[in-house]
């Protein structure tokens, strides 16, 4: 566990602590850190998404039906589940607390699985099943889910203005970038009230005074104009079709499907895939500090829940549910599975939650939170399990 914490934990928390200070000295501005952003919401973590998937084999999911049930419908119900008592507890927008639940809802198995999982149970065939599984849920289910619900809360916003009589607005002067040349044009715009807006947009209005959510569907100022398209289509597949055009919910669905109908991608291809892979979590993890820094730091309710949440309540449900199904006979097996999905949350939340400006503040301090308590609750569940496969043994 010391050795888990010193070579995993720490280095986490140190990184952060660079990306806040960074931020606290103005090291990045705005413009910068949304191109971290992007940096890894449109390339680095699509790519490792990507080449950790289509490693997996269509054996891996039949050997094992009943953990990879568990897995597709826990991981994903525990999603919905954070989602929902999150509008319920805190009266959370519907993007809101499915920026929640990105973060609250899912565990970050891609960049900690290994790291603690290897040196408990060994680099073995099984502990490669676990994290396999439980990494394909979480990032080709979770992800898409939680960006369709956030374009679905967006869209109600936009027709819900549109629908009243006089919106209002804010008159800013927006400037727009022009190809070829760094001189930006200003253009004056009225961006209406309670609306999602677009990077640029959103840049004037913070200028301001004004915080707002980035439109997920149309970030870029130019990309307005094609906002009526597919107006007459069913609300929530628009919102789904919208949410998969994204790199990060499109990568790890194509990865699946590959792996379903059994297209093997080159082992050449592997090294390039991997070296702009290697670029995700790092500057992941300083994005979440700067991130930080742009808001006050608090410990609430809402904070001390999704940490209890994320490394207490999701595992002992799924743990429940192990048994419940009858998988008592391989009480190691849960107890990988347990320590899978109770990890600290995935920093692919906090970056969405970044990049769109949406539910920062308690976001960020949920994965701060909660990447601290995982030294106690790693050590809990540890002690735990064991007690809990005597009584069902």
């Amino acid at each position: 566990m010391v050795t888990i914490l010193i070579n995993d934990i720490i280095p986490i928390l140190v990184i952060m602590l660079l990306g806040y200070v960074c931020g606290k000295f103005t090291f990045f501005d705005d413009d910068q850190r949304q191109g971290l952003n992007k940096l890894v919401l449109n390339i680095a973590l699509p790519a490792a998404l990507f080449i950790s998937i289509v490693k997996a084999t269509r054996k891996m999911f039949a050997q094992d039906i009943v953990l990879t049930l568990i897995s597709l419908i826990g991981v994903t119900g525990l999603f919905m589940l954070s989602y929902y008592l999150d509008k319920l507890m805190f009266h959370r927008s519907t993007q809101e607390a499915a920026v929640c639940a990105l973060i609250a809802g899912s565990p970050t198995i891609g960049f900690l699985g290994f790291a603690v999982l290897d040196p408990i149970y060994g680099n073995n065939a099984t502990t490669n099943l676990v994290i396999g599984i439980v990494s394909i849920v979480v990032n080709a289910v979770t992800i898409p889910l939680g960006l369709s619900l956030i374009n679905r809360g967006q869209a109600a916003l936009k027709e819900k203005a549109k629908a009243k009589k006089n919106n209002g607005g804010t008159e800013v002067e927006v400037k727009l970038p022009q190809k070829g040349t760094t001189v930006k044009k200003v253009k004056k715009v009225t961006v209406p009230d309670d609306v999602p807006v677009s990077d640029e947009e959103a840049k004037a209005l913070s200028e301001v005074g004004i915080q707002r959510e980035i439109d997920l569907v149309h970030a870029e100022f130019d990309d307005h104009v094609g906002e009526s398209n597919g107006k007459h289509m069913n609300p929530t597949l628009k919102s789904i079709l919208d949410a998969i055009k994204k790199p990060v919910a499109a990568a790890p669905l194509i990865a699946v499907i590959f792996v379903l109908i059994g297209i093997r991608v080159p082992s050449s291809w592997a090294p390039t895939f991997d070296l702009i892979a290697k670029a995700n979590a790092g500057v992941a993890v300083l994005a979440a500090g700067l991130a930080l820094s742009t808001v006050k730091f608090s410990i609430d309710k809402e904070v001390i829940w999704n940490t209890f949440f994320r490394l207490f309540l999701t595992p002992a449900i799924i743990v429940a549910a192990a048994y419940l199904c009858g998988m008592g006979s391989d009480p190691q097996k849960i107890s990988m599975l347990c320590l899978a999905t109770g990890l600290p949350p995935a920093f692919s939340g906090i970056i969405i939650s970044s990049r769109y400006n949406i539910y920062v503040k308690e976001g960020a301090s949920s994965v701060a939170v909660s990447t601290v308590f995982f030294a106690v609750s790693c050590i809990f569940w540890i002690w735990a399990l064991p007690l809990i496969a005597n009584v069902f043994h």
